[in-house]
């Protein structure tokens, strides 16, 4: 018997999550299986070697991939139940993604860049509040400037900006420092944790640094498809 979801206090509740993907005929298993239950405003670090399944359970439960088998829960949400469209619409404002690589759109500026979302999710100030979200991570002088025209750290803060932005209720963020030099992937984690807290948000960092994870609340271990650990930092 499954155990009632509370939005209210329950941010993801995964349970027996499998994801297969490759053909029919020669199926590759990537998650094993999965439960996992986090509280709101947790901070958790999915920890674990290239391979373990970490991004892809990320994907799973920000909504980018669909699971095999088992059920998620997102905010309340039933993401099992809904089609392509209705799964798009429910992660629009409720979920922001950081990604290793930026993925920052080359022909917009760092305004324009974190402007998009905010108008996709009806905000009628989007650009004014664009402005305001890049002076917060220390931008308000590169609000013109195109992602060639900015460093490493200051194109990972437009993607920062951009996914905390429309005030998520949760944050993934996908080896966000995996790109920057020590000192300002330093800063970067910084800023991540500053703007979670400042959004109210719940916050999942997939990694495989030791240091970064103990920066977390909660750390999850995963091997081979499977969480083999799940303990308090």
């Amino acid at each position: 018997m499954h155990m009632p979801i509370d939005p209210a206090t329950i941010a993801i509740r995964a349970q027996n999550v499998t994801l297969s993907l490759g053909t029919r005929d020669a199926p590759v298993t990537i998650l094993k299986g999965v439960d996992l239950s986090i509280l709101r405003g947790e901070s958790v670090a999915l920890l674990g070697a290239s391979g373990s399944g970490k991004s892809s359970l990320m994907a799973v439960l920000s909504g980018l991939e669909r699971a095999s088998g088992g059920s998620v829960n997102v905010g309340g949400v039933d993401f099992g139940a809904l089609g392509e469209d209705d799964l798009a619409r429910a992660r629009r404002g409720r979920i922001g993604i950081v990604l290793q690589s930026f993925h920052l759109l080359p022909t917009m500026t760092a305004q324009e860049n974190v402007a998009v979302p905010l108008e996709l999710a009806g905000h009628a100030d989007a650009f004014a509040q664009a402005a305001e979200e890049l002076r917060a991570v220390g931008l308000g002088h590169r609000l013109d400037h195109y992602p060639a025209q900015l460093s490493g750290g200051e194109q990972q803060r437009v993607a920062i900006a951009r996914a905390v932005a429309p005030r998520p209720t949760l944050i993934f963020a996908d080896e966000p420092t995996g790109n920057l030099d020590a000192a300002t992937g330093a800063s970067i984690m910084d800023l991540l944790f500053d703007r979670q807290r400042a959004a109210g948000a719940t916050l999942m960092i997939i990694t495989h640094d030791p240091l970064l994870a103990e920066r977390c609340g909660r750390i999850i271990e995963m091997r081979d498809g499977q969480i083999v650990a799940d303990r308090a930092a």
